[in-house]
């Protein structure tokens, strides 16, 4: 009986597939296609994980950008916004010298409610 066993393990051992042959790979040619293949499938995946990187990085890029612009916008109208501001003591100044203008002592200065009681 021990030698009817090793006979049928004999048979199934050969019956088994190796790795190559159950991939499909059974020469050294299919193995070289096979790796290129590979190779092929990884260069184009990382083509498309590129891609989708720098799309982000752009989408960011335009973000970055219309937040400047909007910056530069709002230093604009501070500017403006001095500029106003200087002009008060400007029109202090005329007033003072060519109107002869004078701000009052506090004593005599009344604060008037508009408010009606």
């Amino acid at each position: 009986m021990s030698v009817k066993n090793n006979k049928n393990t004999s048979k199934r051992v050969s019956k088994e597939l190796s790795v190559l042959e159950w991939v499909g790979v059974k020469n050294r040619g299919a193995l070289a296609l096979f790796a290129a293949l590979t190779l092929v499938l990884g260069a184009g995946l990382s083509v498309v994980a590129t891609t989708h990187e720098n799309r982000f990085a752009f989408n960011e890029l335009q973000v970055l950008r219309d937040q400047a612009n909007d910056l530069e916008v709002e230093w604009g109208q501070l500017l403006i916004e001095q500029s106003t501001f200087g002009v008060e003591g400007r029109i202090e100044q005329k007033a003072f010298e060519q109107l002869q203008m004078e701000v009052p002592d506090i004593a005599k200065i009344v604060m008037v409610d508009h408010e009606q009681r």
